[in-house]
């Protein structure tokens, strides 16, 4: 009993977490088909019917709630990882209710980011104060937008989030940060809940109030827990546990401009997409995801904790990153979008 005795919050905290996201997202999602708040099909998404949102605040609720009953390690890092991921997850709703403009949500993102950074998490890559908080500031941002960016297909991003916060949990409570462990595997275990929902074909999905702050939590709660590592070992390590987000954007940047589209348009032009396209069915690509988020992460924190070789490791990133984006180039996915933008008349996201 006293071996386990340290583990019950832990357990309770994720039982709570579970169950919240699992049993709140059905009303939310009803309610959001009252109120109209759902996607419609178009000719960039992928989605065949009218699909509601609000599935990212039962993620939320799931999240965020058993931390404040659980966790007994509260300090100013954790209280400002939670004030603004509360912060961001609100600007996530609003931004599912009314399109926000691009400047003023990324200003509170960059607040946010900047804030989270102040109290303690930060690159030391440079060696130089300044350059590392901004680094660590742009980091966060960009990674945030890039998790936002891969809930482009039922169950991916849930799947992702859901392996990569349950690795680095585990390596924050062998690492001593209890309050960011009980964060990352409430995360991890929020996603589950609300994929018996968003698995497919998904009943609801969880919009920006759901991605952005899974992206913004993995973001933060990686530089706490890796970026102490210092030089090669924390790019490496920061590499690998964003490895999937890292491609993703790096992929659908580089195709939008390859073939002149904007990045803020929307389209069936991600990792996910493109997998499809090579045959994978949509559950057996979200099982890919997830288990490939377990493995990059793992190798992440192993390099963090200097049991793998960093430089070594570091080349190994580049490189991968690199095959597989160009690999993933080769994978044609414009021509029916373009065939479907000719009979219907494009949104933008």
């Amino acid at each position: 009993m006293n071996i386990l005795q340290p583990l019950l919050p832990v357990l309770g905290a994720v039982l709570v977490a579970l169950v919240l996201s699992a049993f709140v997202t059905e009303p939310l999602r009803w309610f959001a088909v009252k109120v109209g708040l759902t996607d419609r099909p178009a000719a960039h998404k992928a989605h065949a019917r009218p699909t509601p949102y609000l599935g990212g605040v039962a993620v939320a609720v799931g999240t965020l709630l058993p931390v404040f009953v659980f966790t007994g390690h509260w300090n100013a890092q954790l209280t400002t990882l939670v004030l603004t991921t509360m912060v961001i997850a609100a600007l996530g709703l609003l931004d599912d209710v009314k399109t926000l403009p691009p400047k003023p949500r990324l200003l509170v993102e960059v607040a946010c980011a900047a804030a989270v950074v102040v109290s303690g998490a930060r690159m030391q890559v440079s060696g130089v104060y300044w350059v590392d908080v901004l680094l660590t500031t742009a980091w966060i941002v960009i990674l945030t937008n890039s998790f936002n960016l891969l809930d482009n297909m039922d169950g991916a991003a849930g799947s992702t989030a859901a392996a990569t916060a349950a690795v680095l949990a585990v390596y924050a409570f062998l690492t001593g940060r209890g309050g960011i462990g009980i964060l990352l595997a409430c995360l991890a275990a929020a996603c589950g809940g609300f994929l018996c929902h968003n698995w497919p074909p998904a009943r609801v999905f969880m919009g920006d109030a759901g991605s952005l702050l899974i992206g913004f939590v993995i973001s933060c709660s990686s530089v706490h827990l890796i970026g102490p590592a210092k030089g090669l070992s924390a790019l490496a390590g920061l590499g690998l546990v964003t490895f999937l987000a890292t491609v993703d954007t790096t992929l659908v940047m580089i195709s939008r401009s390859t073939n002149g589209r904007s990045w803020l348009q929307g389209g069936t032009d991600h990792v996910s997409h493109r997998l499809r396209k090579l045959g994978l069915g949509t559950q057996p690509v979200a099982m890919t995801l997830f288990v490939a988020a377990g493995a990059t992460t793992l190798l992440g924190v192993l390099v963090a904790g200097r049991v793998l070789p960093a430089p070594i490791l570091l080349a190994a990133v580049a490189a991968a990153m690199a095959m597989a984006v160009a690999l993933l180039l080769r994978v044609p996915v414009y021509t029916e979008l373009v065939e479907r933008e000719t009979k219907a008349e494009p949104e933008y996201v």
